[in-house]
This record gives C-alpha cells, sequence and structure tokens, in this order.
C-alpha cells in the first residue's frame, strides 16, 4: 500500500464544508461600468446578455461601446416572464447556438437568478451587473426557481459566486425608490432569520456570519431613511452596498445555518398568490419578518420579538414596507385562500422548521393577520 493509500485509510471521516463566499472580482463606484471593458472582456468574445427587455434597451447604451471597443459580438437575450425551467432550455439552446462563451446577467433579481443558473449549467463565467438595490442576488452562488405561474418552486446551490460583479452607483440610481426600499426588506432579514437558524452553534464562521447580519441590520436602521431621500450620497451609497453586497456576506460565511427561516418560507408561499405578484421580493420578506417575530411571541412567548416587532413596524412606516397584509395589496383575500398559503408555508420542506419549535399552519395563519397587534 502506498504512503497516500495509508493515509487515506487511516484518517478520520469528517464533513467537507464547501462554502461560496464571495464573487471573484468586485468593481464598483460611479460611472464605473463604461470602464470595466478590461475586466469584461477577460472572459471571452462571445457574450449572452440575459435581462429583462426594459433593462437589455437601457444596459445597450453601456455595453455596445464596451462591446466594440474590446471587439466582443453580444448576443441579447430577455429571460422573460420568469426564471423558469422553461426560460433557462430556450436560453441554454441559444448558447449552443451562438457559441457563447460567456454569460452577462443584467437587472434585478430573478435575471440575475437566470443568469447564474444559466451559467452554472452551461459551465460558463458569469458577469452580474445589478441594476437596482433590491437583492443580494449579483453576488450570491443561489438562483431561485418558479413556476410558468409565478410561484417559487425551489431554489439551487451553485458551484461557485458570480465571476465579476459590477456595482455601477449612477446605473442603480436610475432605478425607482421603491426597489431599494425593497432592497432594504430583504437584506435586514438576514439578522432575524440568521440570528434564529444559527441557534447555539459555536462554529466560528457561523459566529461570524450572524454579527455580519447583525452589522448589516444596524447599518440600515441608520441610515436608510436619510439614504432614501438623498440618492448617489455616501449614506445611499452604503446602503445600497449593504443591500447588494454585505447582504449575501451572511449566506456565504455561514451557509445554511444562516440563510432562510420563517420570514423567506412566508414569502414564497406568497408568491403562489397572483394578487401579490406586483410586489417585490424584499417587500413579501419585510412582511415575513414581522410574521416571524409575531410567532415567536405566540408560540413560546418571546418578549425580545414583541419589542423587536415594534421597532420594526416603526422602521418600516418610515420608509414605506409593507406591515400587514392590506400593505402587500391584499385586502380582499380569502380565509381559504389564506388557510392554503399558510399551509404551503408549512408544508414538510419549508424553511419554517428551522425555527426552534413547532409551527402549525392554524398558528401561521394567526401571525400573517395580527402583525400590529
Amino acid at each position: 500500500m502506498t504512503k497516500l493509500k495509508t493515509l487515506q485509510a487511516t484518517a478520520k471521516v469528517t464533513d467537507i464544508l464547501s462554502l461560496q463566499v464571495a464573487p471573484a472580482n468586485i468593481v464598483k463606484g460611479e460611472n464605473c461600468l463604461i470602464n470595466s471593458g478590461k475586466s469584461i472582456a477577460q472572459f471571452g468574445k462571445h457574450p449572452i446578455i440575459v435581462g429583462g427587455k426594459k433593462t437589455l434597451k437601457l444596459i445597450e447604451t453601456y455595453l455596445n461601446p464596451i462591446c466594440e471597443e474590446f471587439n466582443l459580438t453580444p448576443n441579447y437575450q430577455s429571460y422573460s416572464p420568469d426564471c423558469t425551467q422553461t426560460s433557462l432550455k430556450r436560453l441554454e439552446n441559444v448558447v449552443k447556438s451562438y457559441k457563447g462563451d460567456f454569460i452577462i446577467g443584467v437587472g434585478g433579481g430573478k435575471a440575475l437568478d437566470t443568469s447564474k443558473l444559466l451559467a452554472y449549467n452551461c459551465n460558463l463565467p458569469v458577469v452580474t451587473i445589478p441594476t437596482s438595490g433590491a437583492t443580494c442576488a449579483a453576488w450570491t452562488a443561489l438562483s431561485n426557481i418558479y413556476s410558468e405561474s409565478g410561484g417559487f418552486e425551489y431554489d439551487v446551490s451553485l458551484r461557485h459566486c458570480p465571476n465579476l460583479l459590477i456595482l455601477d452607483y449612477n446605473l442603480v440610481a436610475t432605478a425607482p425608490v421603491h426597489t431599494l426600499v425593497a432592497g432594504i426588506g430583504d437584506a435586514i432579514a438576514k439578522w432575524y432569520e440568521a440570528s434564529v437558524s444559527s441557534g447555539d452553534s459555536s462554529a466560528t464562521l457561523t459566529i461570524a456570519a450572524v454579527q455580519q447580519a447583525r452589522v448589516l441590520r444596524d447599518i440600515l436602521l441608520q441610515k436608510s431613511e436619510t439614504a432614501l431621500n438623498n440618492p448617489l450620497s455616501e449614506e445611499w451609497k452604503e446602503v445600497v452596498d449593504a443591500t447588494v453586497l454585505l447582504a449575501g456576506v451572511s449566506g456565504g460565511l455561514g451557509g445554511a445555518n444562516c440563510r432562510t427561516v420563517a420570514a423567506h418560507a412566508i414569502h414564497n408561499a406568497l408568491t403562489h398568490l397572483t394578487q401579490t405578484h406586483n410586489q417585490l421580493h424584499g417587500a413579501k420578506v419585510a412582511y415575513g419578518i414581522l410574521v416571524q417575530l409575531r410567532l415567536e411571541e405566540m408560540v413560546i412567548n418571546n418578549q425580545l420579538a414583541t419589542t423587536a416587532r415594534q421597532q420594526l413596524i416603526k422602521f418600516y412606516r418610515q420608509i414605506g414596507l409593507p406591515c400587514t397584509l392590506e400593505d402587500l395589496g391584499l385586502d380582499n383575500i380569502t380565509l381559504a385562500q389564506l388557510r392554503s398559503t399558510a399551509e404551503l408555508a408549512c408544508q414538510p420542506s419549508s424553511d419554517i422548521h428551522r425555527l426552534p419549535f413547532k409551527v402549525t399552519p392554524e398558528q401561521l395563519l394567526g401571525a400573517m393577520v395580527s402583525t400590529l397587534v
């Protein structure tokens, strides 16, 4: 037996931890996209540029000069209507027929999720260019898959975070204000979910991830209102950095132990109601945080959750995040629809079961209608 085989035979079996912490490279700053041609061109000559129809028209003014300067031949493709298996299959065929050698994802969460998963399926590099501060999708090694009707189905863990992330503040500043508001809702959830899902873990990286989530929460509570009123100010840039970049750190460092719990589980269930399709991801997650805290109050009489919920309600009112079903446009939801949503959020595979106590659909339904109690 060789020395290597002897070592392998006698080695203690341990779990292999695989973390996808951060993009390989990040470029950020005012008007930085137009000067990022060299960074983009390193990946190939035939980029497939994926985004929504409106975003593609916007981004051409930025990318066409780069493609001309660096002799790239782009192929612009809409991912619409959603990050679905059908859209992905169509785009994979485009990559093959066009012989694309890297992917550029441009837009919000669903466009970037589609781009990352397309690159993963085709074994190609991916560049992410967020056009709003609505999510941390430009950072993460994760993509969400939706049904043809817009309901969340499942997520896919990717081999690595994007190869390059370009955060152009001036581009992000062109997005409507409510997109950054939604990003604040999505990002602030990291603390309320990671602090619960991590349990009593003493693992170094888990502790680091939870503390990063706490810092993220504090930045958003302190600076969001000023930032929203002053686009491109230093406070605004710090909040955009928080929603697009720092929000991805907790999941990257902590892995599954520091990801979604009840807030995202409630979001996932709400996506199956067509009435919520005009609400951004982060808005539904923000409401889900209040429901999660309400569950902690109702089920285990957690008084700290009461204090946290009241603090968040005040914060939400200041910046325009939803606090109730009515705020989400669900004024006319029927009891049957609400019960069905609660049952979907409590199905066996749901992340709601990362809570340190059992939750029934009846308890969840009660929490969903009493977020302002």
